[in-house]
């Protein structure tokens, strides 16, 4: 709940860079609603604030939202839900969620985690979307608030244990990630630095790692409870 209400609050900076690049309140509360994953929307409403087109900066969104292609695949088994809550899962897939569902030691746990930071987040970004909309004129620079760090500093706060835990692989691997990513940044279009910093993961593909494997939530898939996780090896 702390995660989906500090997060949401960067709807507030949405909103107003929303109306800033011309679009209006519903639009841009529309956007919110529908579309629901903040990076991509802030690429969108950046282009067409800079002079882009509608065109690009779709394209530029739906690239920097291709990552939630392969969220939506980790939390499948994860989560195990079928039917018309999976349906309804997938809209809720990005950064935060995913994070806190993974962060869990059992399906149970993984299921209460994604539900409450889906429903949290995401009717706090919708609110804080109108409010930031309808107070752009009042607010001239909403970024001064420092909204724009939130999301950042959670996502460091819940891979710092697994870093701290995980031992020399991991760490390389963090550290090739950020080093792709900073380095890329002023040269390829958003979204694409993003995924160019994944491919550090083929570093685990190097041998057999030394370190042991840190548990996550997908562990429970093939059953739950004390007794089946004691069962394991």
């Amino acid at each position: 709940m702390g995660i989906g209400v500090a997060v949401g609050a960067a709807g507030l900076a949405f909103g107003t860079a929303a109306v800033a690049a011309g679009l209006s309140p519903a639009q841009s509360v529309f956007m919110s609603l529908f579309m629901f994953t903040g990076a991509s929307q802030f690429a969108l409403v950046g282009v067409v604030a800079g002079g882009g087109s509608l065109v690009a900066g779709a394209a530029g969104a739906l690239l920097l939202g291709a990552r939630n292609t392969l969220y939506g695949l980790r939390l499948a088994d994860v989560l195990g839900w079928r039917g018309a809550r999976r349906a309804l899962a997938a809209h809720g897939v990005i950064d935060e969620t995913t994070a806190v569902t993974l962060a869990q030691p059992d399906r149970e746990s993984a299921r209460t985690a994604f539900a409450t930071t889906y429903a949290v987040l995401g009717s706090f970004w919708v609110v804080t979307t109108l409010v930031g909309a309808l107070a752009t004129e009042r607010v001239s620079d909403i970024g001064a608030f420092g909204l724009d760090a939130v999301g950042p500093a959670i996502f460091l706060a819940l891979l710092w244990p697994r870093l701290r835990e995980g031992g020399g692989r991991n760490w390389l691997i963090a550290g090739a990630g950020a080093g792709l990513a900073l380095a890329a940044t002023p040269l390829l279009p958003a979204g694409v630095p993003v995924l160019l910093a994944a491919s550090a993961a083929l570093i685990a593909l190097a041998g057999p790692s030394a370190d042991p494997p840190a548990p996550t939530a997908a562990e429970p898939a093939s059953g739950s409870g004390p007794a089946s996780r004691e069962a394991r090896p």
